[in-house]
């Protein structure tokens, strides 16, 4: 190696390691990658945005920062801003109370033009039919793109949730939902889904500080690309580490856009500012 190729593989390596303070590895080849790109999950035939617009910062009990502070006009408003920037995919669940807020969103967008995932605590046939009922009425559409089972954490959750997982097997022959699948909040839950053939789409935690996920970034990591390898679609939440690492969205916006195992992933947005921001800090890093 000549001494000019040296220093410039050098000089690679120090902007590398300045970019990335939490000093992991980045997947060779990741390309440019944009939070509008259009990205296929697994062999579902969905297409969305790489980003979707979550509405579920600190959501629990039917309410989260968005329904509390920007209500059914507000909320709305902010994900009708969003399709026109290109995010077309709107993150939302049971137990954030977000579907009313959506409802009132598509009055205005197409709703073919448009990808919505909910999330259930449903276990049985009767409480899934039930909650997908209802879903749709508070939606207000006759069908929903993606439904999970919500915030599994035991390794037998196939086992506890099989009628519930029985029901959308069945609904999605009929088109009422396109495709299933979990998000997960402990190691063993997660390890179980990646071995599930029932599992289409994973929600997992990632980010490059291990905050707030399942257990340690290799071992995580390892688990989704197995998932990946498998043909199931991973997506990915608490790319912040669930507000622990806002002083580095830098680095946590490169690292998600680098696994090349992650389809897409969900940011809880709460205003056009913080919006436009993203975008900014993504457009500087490509």
């Amino acid at each position: 190696m000549d001494r000019r190729h040296f220093v410039k593989q050098a000089s690679a390596a120090a902007g590398l390691a300045a970019l990335n303070p939490f000093g992991l590895r980045f997947e060779a080849n990741a390309g440019k990658k944009y939070l509008t790109d259009r990205v296929m999950l697994g062999k579902t035939g969905i297409e969305v945005s790489r980003m979707a617009m979550g509405t579920g910062t600190n959501g629990f009990g039917k309410s989260s920062n968005q329904t509390r502070k920007l209500g059914i006009n507000g909320l709305s408003g902010l994900l009708r801003a969003g399709f026109d920037k290109g995010f077309f995919f709107w993150d939302s669940a049971d137990q954030y109370g977000t579907h009313p807020h959506l409802k009132e969103a598509l009055k205005h967008v197409p709703r073919e033009k448009v990808v919505i995932l909910s999330k259930t605590h449903a276990s049985t046939e009767k409480e899934m039919k039930a909650d997908l009922d209802r879903f749709r009425s508070e939606l207000g559409t006759d069908y929903i793109d993606i439904v999970l089972l919500h915030c599994m954490m035991d390794k037998d959750w196939p086992e506890k949730k099989q009628g519930a997982m029985n029901f959308l097997s069945q609904i999605r022959e009929e088109k009422i939902i396109r495709a299933h699948g979990v998000s997960c909040h402990t190691l063993d839950a997660l390890q179980s889904a990646a071995t599930s053939s029932w599992v289409q789409i994973d929600l997992a935690r990632i980010n490059p500080a291990g905050a707030d996920m399942d257990a340690d970034v290799t071992t995580v990591t390892t688990v989704l690309r197995k998932m990946k390898q498998s043909g199931k679609s991973v997506m990915g939440m608490k790319i912040f580490g669930a507000g622990k690492l806002t002083d580095r969205k830098d680095e946590c916006l490169r690292f998600a856009l680098a696994q090349e195992y992650l389809d897409c992933f969900t940011i809880g947005i709460e205003s056009i500012d913080q919006l436009s921001d993203l975008e900014k800090r993504i457009s500087a890093l490509s």
